[in-house]
């Protein structure tokens, strides 16, 4: 079986680390995936090494790509001129939509109008996107198809294992909370930079480590307010961490003793939660949904009110001074992760879905 993957944004982010995994699982079980973007923000390296990639914004090329590799299958994320892509290849195959942008504004776009197109089925990563898709949508069935962690990959290395000498380094005497995303309005940097202020206030001995960023719309705002409110000695940034070095730093927070932290204010899911829980590193993020679908507040982390900055401290503190509370959270995520989100558990759904789906289609075909 062979199937297209078609999305605009080639990022670094969740989408495409799930991807990732997905197409890495798929190949084991006879399915080539192969991507198509119109947009690189800096992910090719996480996805060449795993799959064909198409980059391209020239309707005549994506065509003639749709045309020449007779897809079983093919999966449109959050890409409204999609359709019209596939309406002008003559594609007669299933077509599944995939709806992952978790705000109601930015989401409606694509599931608007499908320009003669009929998906057979919208995937979500959660319940909570679920709920926000019927919104926009009754006619066509939506499926929950969690995203999924490979768990050979993500792990809770040993001392012996960890890549010291790289990137971020290991601070002497210090614990480290990890914010790991986009420097952008969603993911909610300025929460927190006020999290840092009320740390650097009383204690010296946490680091904060902001991973990514590097072609984030916000990255200047960041960067003039992390010098300007003198956070350099409590925050350090690493907007270029390579997608091989993920679990060396994971590890290195849980050598530390820290958590990671997410002030997001809305996810379809958070790819970061599971990658950090399956490296045995206890999150620390805002009691909403879909968080609450994947941390469980007191065994795997601490989840905090709203964007309350008091309550996220305090929830910090709760984990890493607490070193037995630490290690049997650690133990906890690890196990949380292995038997809900990992690659073999989730993807396996999708391949019955893809199978279900193509076979159909053959017998309409005859």
């Amino acid at each position: 079986m062979k199937v297209l993957v078609i999305w605009r944004l080639l990022t670094v982010g969740g989408v495409n680390a799930g991807w990732r995994n997905r197409s890495i699982y798929f190949k084991k079980h006879g399915i080539e995936t192969e991507f198509l973007y119109t947009t690189d923000h800096g992910g090719l390296h996480i996805m060449q090494d795993v799959a064909t990639v198409y980059l391209t914004k020239d309707e005549e090329k994506i065509i003639k790509i749709i045309k020449k590799n007779n897809y079983d299958a093919i999966i449109v994320v959050d890409t409204s001129a999609a359709y019209k892509w596939i309406r002008k290849a003559k594609y007669k195959g299933p077509v599944i939509i995939e709806a992952r942008t978790p705000e109601l504004i930015k989401l409606t776009p694509h599931l608007k109008s499908f320009k003669g197109i009929h998906p057979k089925l919208i995937v979500v990563p959660s319940n909570y996107q679920k709920r926000l898709v019927s919104i926009l949508t009754d006619e066509i069935p939506i499926q929950v198809i969690y995203n999924g962690v490979d768990t050979s990959f993500f792990r809770a290395l040993s001392s012996e294992e960890i890549d010291f000498n790289a990137a971020p380094l290991l601070p002497k005497n210090k614990k480290v909370i990890g914010w790991i995303g986009r420097l952008d309005k969603r993911k909610n940097w300025q929460m927190m930079i006020e999290i840092a202020k009320k740390i650097k206030a009383v204690r010296s001995d946490l680091e904060i480590w902001v991973i990514g960023g590097a072609q984030s719309v916000q990255r200047e705002e960041f960067k003039t307010a992390w010098e300007e409110e003198q956070l350099t000695d409590i925050i350090k940034w690493f907007p270029v961490i390579p997608y091989q070095q993920m679990p060396h730093m994971y590890a290195k927070i849980r050598q530390s003793g820290g958590c990671t932290l997410a002030t997001t204010k809305t996810e379809s899911f958070g790819n970061t939660f599971i990658e950090s829980m399956i490296c045995g590193v206890p999150v620390v993020a805002s009691k909403m949904m879909p968080v609450t679908e994947l941390v469980v507040d007191g065994v795997t982390g601490g989840l905090y009110r709203g964007q309350n900055v008091d309550d996220a401290v305090r929830q910090i503190y709760n984990i890493v001074d607490d070193p037995i509370k630490h290690q049997e959270m650690s133990q906890a995520s690890i196990e949380r992760v292995q038997e809900n989100f990992a690659i073999e558990k989730v993807a396996d759904e999708y391949i019955h879905l893809l199978k279900k789906l193509t076979n159909n289609n053959r017998v309409i075909e005859q």
